[in-house]
């Protein structure tokens, strides 16, 4: 009898560890412009407990994350950078920390509602030779 009751438990817990992925890949779209986005991106992704990848490309402006879902959740890293001052395609960063990234680092945003977006001045060429892009 103790013998079922350990063969029992044993696959009871096989079965619940398969249910969580350890190995999770997801994709987010996240807005930025240059190496020193990606820098912080990806730095804010890898805080998150359970990033084991996290690469974000300039171009596609799409995150790669591989995440162990037994210690956290997609949202997690997606509140995470969208903190650093990153928009996602469903969240927006808070205007203080967007207002506060370095010039070249200012993405076009989306507009939200009752704002307008006028198209009265030529964008500003930025001086990068300061900083690694």
């Amino acid at each position: 009898m103790k013998n079922l009751l350990a063969f029992a438990l044993v696959a009871t817990l096989g079965i619940s560890a398969q249910a969580q992925n350890k190995n999770a890949k997801h994709d987010l779209h996240v807005k930025g412009n240059c190496e020193q986005c990606k820098e912080r991106i990806e730095k804010a992704a890898y805080a998150v407990k359970g990033v084991k990848v996290a690469t974000w490309d300039v171009d596609s402006h799409n995150l790669h994350i591989v995440l162990n879902e037994t210690k956290n959740k997609v949202d997690a890293v997606e509140n995470a950078v969208v903190a650093a001052g990153h928009d996602t395609n469903d969240k927006r960063a808070d205007d203080k920390v967007y207002d506060n990234l370095h010039s070249c680092c200012l993405y076009e945003r989306d507009e939200e509602e009752g704002e307008h977006v006028t198209e009265t001045s030529p964008k500003k060429e930025e001086d990068h030779t300061n900083h690694q892009h």
